[in-house]
Parts: structure tokens; sequence; C-alpha cells
């Protein structure tokens, strides 16, 4: 690769794969039985939570909803009697089962390796920054998709957004990797970033590492997932929420794109 256009880096749920019947089904399942079956949130519930920026974490999503749930009954969330580690236990046995077998084998893709591919030789770079457990993501981006040695920095890596500091070290993976084919590549400062994720916690971490790299230009670009495609507000919301663009497909996400974008006023 010459000198790169941009630097694109994709959150995985919701944007590589399609999680509305794997983790958002796993956490539905987990607050329902966590309420002995009086709850199971929709997925327009799940949305709302995500949409308040604060639940990435998807077991942390999980044991708020069976707070709410009983707080609404009266009671107070130091009564609730399931631990978290019994919880995030309990969302990992369906989510990922054992080898695999779980909710998670069944996800349906939303990027190909060819696209990736296509960014490559549309000199454009590209890793992975996402809130999933580094098993999981693995598993969709080597097993599933192919891709050797990914630039990837998952949940065990850095703080959960929408604190930056993941997307800094996805940046420092890529820029190191292509360094190593091309030793000639500098100037880094001037090439600009683009965070790709489907939440208000993905747009905020985007803001959040702007406002830490003043001197480089930082984007947030949302991805409508495929539940909400039908949802006229989600996009909406993720611009009102930081993004610089959305769109409903990840692989509309091409270097004329990311120029159109560049050119566009701030």
């Amino acid at each position: 690769m010459d000198q790169p256009v941009a630097l694109i880096i994709f959150d995985i749920d919701g944007v590589v794969r399609d999680v509305a019947q794997s983790y958002r089904r796993a956490i539905a399942d987990t607050v329902e039985h966590f309420t002995a079956q009086q709850y199971r949130p929709t997925m327009t519930d799940i949305d709302a939570l995500k949409a308040e920026g604060l639940w990435n974490n998807d077991w942390k999503a999980s044991q708020e909803l069976i707070y709410r749930h009983y707080e609404g009954q009266g009671r107070a969330r130091e009564s609730v009697p399931h631990g978290y580690d019994a919880i995030v236990d309990y969302f990992q046995g369906k989510y990922r089962g054992q080898a695999f077998s779980g909710y998670i084998k069944d996800e349906p893709l939303l990027m190909s390796a060819h696209y990736l591919e296509q960014l490559q030789h549309q000199q454009i770079g590209w890793g992975f920054f996402s809130g999933a457990t580094r098993g999981s993501a693995c598993y969709v981006l080597e097993s599933r998709l192919g891709i050797n040695s990914p630039p990837l920095v998952a949940m065990e890596d850095a703080p959960g957004k929408p604190d930056p500091q993941g997307l800094f070290q996805t940046v420092t993976l890529i820029e190191s990797q292509l360094t190593r084919l091309n030793p000639s590549l500098n100037h880094w400062e001037s090439v600009p970033i683009f965070y790709v994720g489907d939440t208000a916690a993905d747009m905020k971490t985007a803001e959040n590492a702007q406002q830490q790299w003043r001197d480089r230009p930082i984007y947030g670009i949302g991805v409508v997932p495929p539940h909400a495609w039908e949802n006229e507000r989600y996009g909406p919301q993720l611009l009102a929420q930081g993004a610089k663009a959305v769109v409903q497909q990840v692989e509309d996400i091409t270097a004329p794109f990311i120029q159109h974008l560049l050119a566009s006023p701030a």
C-alpha cells in the first residue's frame, strides 16, 4: 500500500455480523431468566438502552435491564439476588456455548473478505475495535471471514467504550502493520481516521478520540443494523449522537464515499 487515504476501524457487532439473533437474543434470554420469566426485553427495549450510550457491554446491559425490571416493582438494586458473574455465565452459555456451539455459530455476516481487500486496493487501511471478547471476535474475523492476524483490539485489551483508548490502540496496530509492509510510509498524522459502529457509544468513542487527538481528523460513521432497518429513527439518532454520516450497509463505505465525506463541511 502507498500512503493511505484514510484508516477505517470497524466495530464488530452489528457491523461485521448481525447480532439480533445472537447477542441480543442472549440479552433477552438472560433478562427473562433472571426475572423469573416476568420480563423479556424487546429489540426496541434493548435499542433504547443502547441509545443511552452507556451500555456497550452486553453483560452489563443485561444486568441493567434486570435491575430496572425489579426497580419497577419497587425493589432496590441491592436487593436483587443475582450477581454479575452468574449473569455473565448464563449469557455466555447461550451466546457462545461449548466450543462456539451457541447462537454465535449462526450469525449472518454483513461484510466480506473481498470488501476488505478492495479497501486495501483503494489505499484504505483497516482494523477492528470491539467490545466483543477476543475469542468471539477472532471466531468471526479469522474462522469465518478468513482474515489472518487482523489488527484487533477486543474487550480484554482496552477500557470499554466510549473510552477511546482501544481506538487509539487499533490505529497503532494498523499503522505498525502497514509500515512493516512498506517502510517508506510516514506522515500518519495527516491520515484521517473513521470509526464505524452501530450504537451511541461508538459515536461517542469517536468524539472522545477527537477531543484527545485534536491535531488529527477522527470521525464516526453510523451503520444501521439489520434489525433496525425499518426503524426510521435509528439513523437520525446516530447522526444526533455525532455520526458524520450513516449508512445501511457497511460495504457502502468505499474510497469515493470517504473522499466525499472529507470534502464535506465539518
